[in-house]
């Protein structure tokens, strides 16, 4: 029984100790262009209920959607709770700059506890606009002995690349 104990131990610990070696935070970060002015789309980024015609997270027909009293603009707020594909959690305006930025903490509830910061960036380049979304954050313990097995950059960023492609088609139409 010690015998099991210490291989398991012995393979166990260099993964740990690998995993603690990770950095501290992470960014997560794509972009589009979208051929109109950042004042047509700026509109479909700063208003929650604007965001089903685009969002990539509307991956659970049944999912509970909760708006705060103020959807749009700083102080707008909303929460939602769904299968095991959305989870649980809630986002914040923090700030908007219009027509060029607007800010937003999230707060993720479940599957995975993490509080983090997203910012929608829009530059005019003569007839379009560059849309950026990033997200930083936190990258605890755990997340980062998850990150060893799965590619965090790449998960979000496909969700970000989607949710652009869906706010491009929405703009561009």
């Amino acid at each position: 029984m010690l015998i099991k104990y210490s291989l398991s131990l012995s393979l166990l610990l260099p993964l740990l100790i690998y995993a603690s070696t990770k950095p501290d935070t992470f960014h997560v970060e794509r972009g589009v262009t979208i051929k109109a002015p950042p004042e047509k789309i700026f509109p479909l980024i700063n208003d929650f209920h604007a965001w089903n015609d685009w969002t990539p997270y509307n991956k659970d027909p049944a999912m509970k959607k909760i708006y705060g009293a103020a959807t749009m603009g700083k102080g707008a707020t909303y929460a939602w709770e769904g299968n095991q594909e959305v989870g649980k959690g809630e986002i914040a305006i923090t700030d908007t700059a219009p027509p060029g930025k607007v800010g937003l903490e999230l707060h993720m509830i479940e599957p995975f506890e993490g509080r983090n910061r997203v910012v929608f960036t829009l530059t005019h380049q003569g007839d379009a606009t560059q849309v950026t979304w990033a997200m930083d954050g936190k990258n605890s313990f755990p997340g980062k002995l998850i990150g060893l097995f799965m590619n965090m950059d790449k998960m979000i960023g496909s969700d970000f690349d989607k949710g652009l492609e869906n706010l491009k088609a929405v703009t561009e139409k």
